[in-house]
């Protein structure tokens, strides 16, 4: 049986990783994908990367080396997440700085809807190349499975969980009418099909969940009838919701359109001045005018306006 050899990762100049001289500026900060839950899905070349970079910046430095463990690599691991402070980053910065260092989250691709595209900010700013080392994607599994997405989709990660900024997640959804991707936590699943069908209108929908496990399940339906499905469902695992585009869809809205946006923002208990900033950022369509709309839908007061 032949002997599979992996030959040495080429970095973007055509050095080797880990060839920089320690402490130069020349070093390379790797995004890796890693497993979504499957780990045979992880690449040759991700393992090749772990196994010669400096460092391994993580999400959880105990997910990580679980995995790392699998692979039978040993590195010195650092912590970065989404409440490290400044100083943690500086801290990154400074291992980035001695040496190549490969940047993995817990799951998936860094940077999508994850706090290391924090890292990788800040890796740019200080001068260092990135390079990534594509695998894993959720967004991409989800999106490839759904049959929902042709063309142009908005990815929209985690939408706000209350307030002014859910509504406004919701009004954006509704008047771009091209698919959108979200991601969200299994407890909350129902409350945004929900809140989803009572403002975009009934599309067709996609929720993956569990992706590349043993229990992945991909259902397909309309959004009604998924909102009722999840409601009081039990969900485990994270998800992802695929919702395709409005049976309607145009690259512009219509003036119907406009006034049913901002009549929901109203309903919702925004004002006047507030509903017209917002739909006009999402639409493009002059304050001016939209204000003028929104003082006059019907039924609709502003004791502060």
């Amino acid at each position: 049986m032949p002997e599979w050899r992996i030959s040495p990762i080429i970095a973007t100049n055509g050095d080797q990783v880990g060839s920089g001289a320690k402490g130069s500026a020349l070093s390379t900060l790797y995004v890796v994908a890693t497993p979504i839950g499957n780990l045979q899905d992880i690449t040759l070349r991700a393992i090749e990367t772990l196994r010669q970079v400096d460092v391994v910046i993580a999400e959880d430095t105990r997910h990580t080396r679980n995995l790392l463990t699998h692979l039978g690599i040993t590195k010195r691991l650092i912590s970065h997440h989404a409440n490290s402070s400044q100083s943690e980053t500086a801290a990154v910065l400074d291992a980035l700085a001695d040496g190549d260092c490969a940047l993995v989250t817990d799951a998936g691709t860094p940077g999508i809807s994850d706090p290391g595209a924090i890292v990788v900010e800040a890796a740019h700013r200080a001068g260092h190349r990135v390079v990534p080392i594509p695998g894993a994607s959720a967004l991409a599994a989800a999106v490839s499975a759904s049959g929902l997405v042709a063309g142009p989709f908005m990815m929209l990660g985690f939408l706000p969980r209350k307030g002014n900024d859910r509504r406004r997640a919701m009004a954006r959804i509704a008047i771009a009418g091209m698919p959108v991707v979200l991601f969200e936590a299994p407890s909350r699943i129902g409350d945004t099909l929900r809140d989803l069908a009572s403002s975009v209108g009934n599309r067709p929908i996609a929720v993956a969940r569990e992706l590349t496990k043993v229990h992945e399940e991909i259902v397909r339906g309309s959004l009604v009838d998924l909102a009722a499905h999840f409601a009081d469902r039990e969900v485990k695992g994270e998800v992802v919701i695929v919702l395709g585009e409005s049976s309607d869809y145009v690259d512009e809205a219509a003036p119907s359109d406009i006034a049913a946006l901002v009549q929901q923002l109203r309903a919702s208990g925004m004002s006047a001045s507030a509903a017209a900033r917002e739909v006009a950022e999402l639409t493009g369509m002059p304050r001016s005018e939209v204000y003028d709309l929104a003082r006059n839908m019907k039924g609709a007061t502003d004791p502060e306006d």
